[in-house]
């Protein structure tokens, strides 16, 4: 071996341990563990995997670090259908979910019904932020709420491609009105 080719090889094999020491170190921070199952009528709002594909959020899509359950055809205060899905964390969806989310594929304004659904009802809402001049800024929620209520609520009032609208457990720190 030449004196150029053993410094090489040394030099990788230095590089080689010390990744390998740094990984055999990394910590993988807290294991993952699903919040309390958390209920609006038949639609689950948080819980584990299990919570989900019990109510019928079987469509599931592993990504990087977590995994999407989708069911179709959901209903909520009389309107829809919309379609639902659960965002669960871990690619497995080991942590599970803290949150349900609803849309219209074709329909932008179709969640506004519920929306007049909750008002009538007696929940109380606001908005999250205003721009100047009264325009409403990007990602702009309007919250709807009711003292002792297990959920809120969350609607996008701008929007890019769909427009959400949220049921989240009352402790997820959500704005309350």
């Amino acid at each position: 071996m030449t004196r150029r080719f053993r410094a090489a090889a040394s030099a990788t094999a230095w590089v080689a341990a010390s990744g390998a020491a740094l990984l055999a170190g990394c910590d993988r921070g807290p294991p993952l563990v699903p919040p309390a199952h958390v209920a609006y009528g038949n639609l689950p709002v948080s819980g584990s995997l299990a919570d989900a594909r019990a109510a019928g959020f079987a469509a599931c899509l592993e990504m990087t670090n977590l995994l999407r359950c989708r069911r179709g055809g959901v209903m909520l205060e009389g309107h829809g259908p919309f379609e639902a899905a659960v965002d669960l964390a871990g690619s497995d969806g080991r942590g599970g979910f803290r949150q349900l989310t609803l849309w219209h594929d074709r329909d932008q304004y179709a969640v506004y019904a519920i929306a007049e659904a909750l008002e009538k009802a007696g929940w109380r809402s606001c908005a999250t932020a205003t721009g100047g001049r009264g325009m409403v800024e990007r990602g702009d929620q309007q919250v709807y709420s009711r003292p002792g209520a297990p959920v809120r609520f969350s609607m996008d009032l701008s929007y890019w491609g769909k427009r959400r609208f949220r049921i989240l457990p009352a402790w997820s720190g959500e704005r309350t009105c």
